[in-house]
């Protein structure tokens, strides 16, 4: 904890500053001991502790990590490093939050402990790799590897939001357009055929039903969503809700697919970087299924660790869990009997990461003109029904 104070010295003159201690009642003796008269103190409060700005992207996170590599190499002191860096930094909390670690390995904390106390920014299997490195004298090699799994892991992000930002907007906005006729276009015409006292089409009246729906009850409707919404995603944090949505998520028809392959690669990459560190198989097992980001393989991977604990092999209880390719038990298997599984979990990790990329372009290639036909058939649908009795009075009068 950093605290900031003010005091006296003895001699009347007035000091200010900050200081790091694990408590209250440490930092008053350490400035105490500095023969200091202690006037006031307070808790230093990191920028983003309400919420705002507390947070670090994954683009960020990977120049930093990045940058530390080239400077470790180049043979600068980690707190040199670390100083150089936190006064670059445009993210004023990340800033603040590397300014907490230069402060720690400079009182003589490891750079791996340090890190640790900012769990938001530097994740388990950011500090075991800092950790692994720091042990094994190659922590500029750690880092150039966490480099590249964290661009690579932004990349396959950016491809899970490409898969979903498309069909999302395309069917919002065809909501909204829908919604927008039913609420101010169709009331028009309804008054108009009801001055006429003429027998209206189905489609017709089915279209005025539907707008009738739409004003007398928006307000709860869009409450209900709302509520929806919320209730599922409470629903989510909790651990049936997680493997029951998760596991839905993976049986969809084509999302699924890609959403498994998404998985898989994420899977292979996290676990060929830490076993690549020198991080041990149960370990690197536990970091990889905290970051699976899907229930079903994070489970699907904690029971393969519990079988590796019991001296199986990695690829068998795989296997059983039906959650992975056959092809990738297969390739792991291989690697585990060669020596090389690091090496081949990478190139699954490549395999994936590209079918991930071709099936979003697929997919994409595919739902543009199914969502131009569904949104022009939903709005062309309710013009002809709107038009439909006007083609019949033109008929009678003819």
């Amino acid at each position: 904890m950093i605290f900031e104070y003010s005091a006296r010295t003895r001699s009347g003159e007035t000091r200010a500053g900050t200081i790091k201690a694990k408590n209250r009642e440490e930092a008053i003796n350490l400035l105490r001991k500095q023969g200091l008269i202690l006037t006031s103190l307070r808790e230093k409060k990191s920028i983003g502790a309400f919420g705002f700005g507390g947070k670090v992207k994954n683009k960020e996170l990977a120049i930093f990590t990045k940058q530390f590599s080239v400077m470790i190499d180049a043979g600068l002191p980690l707190v040199q490093c670390l100083d150089i860096l936190a006064s670059q930094q445009e993210n004023k909390f990340f800033a603040n939050v590397l300014e907490q670690v230069r402060n720690d390995v400079e009182q003589g904390s490891t750079l791996a402990d340090a890190m640790k106390k900012h769990p938001k920014v530097f994740d388990d299997l950011y500090t075991n790799l800092i950790a692994a490195g720091e042990a094994g004298g190659i922590l500029d090699v750690i880092m150039q590897r966490l480099s590249i799994y964290i661009e690579k892991a932004y990349k396959l992000k950016e491809s899970f939001k490409s898969a979903m930002t498309y069909p999302i907007t395309v069917i919002t906005i065809a909501v909204l357009i829908v919604a927008l006729i039913l609420w101010k276009v169709i009331p028009a015409f309804a008054s108009m055929f009801a001055g006429l006292g003429a027998e209206l089409p189905l489609p017709t009246r089915i279209v005025i039903k539907l707008s009738h729906f739409v004003v007398n009850f928006g307000f709860w409707i869009i409450l209900f969503f709302i509520l929806v919404f919320i209730g599922l995603r409470k629903f989510y944090q909790t651990e049936t809700g997680r493997k029951l949505i998760d596991g839905f998520v993976l049986k969809l028809p084509i999302l699924g697919i890609i959403f498994r392959k998404i998985a898989v690669a994420r899977f292979s990459r996290t676990l060929a970087t830490l076993v690549s560190s020198g991080v041990s198989i149960l370990e690197g097992l536990m970091i990889t299924a905290k970051t699976a980001g899907n229930k079903i393989v994070e489970d699907a991977v904690l029971e393969a660790r519990l079988q590796v604990e019991q001296g199986k092999t990695i690829s068998e209880p795989l296997k059983n869990t039906k959650v992975f390719p056959p092809m990738v038990v297969q390739m792991i298997g291989v690697g585990e009997q060669t020596g090389a599984l690091d090496t081949m979990l990478s190139k699954i990790a490549d395999f994936y990461e590209e079918e991930v990329d071709q099936a979003v372009a697929q997919l994409m290639s595919l739902l543009e003109p199914v969502m131009i036909v569904v949104l022009g058939g939903l709005v062309g649908g309710i013009v002809v029904s709107m038009y439909l009795p006007i083609f019949s009075l033109i008929k009678h009068i003819k």
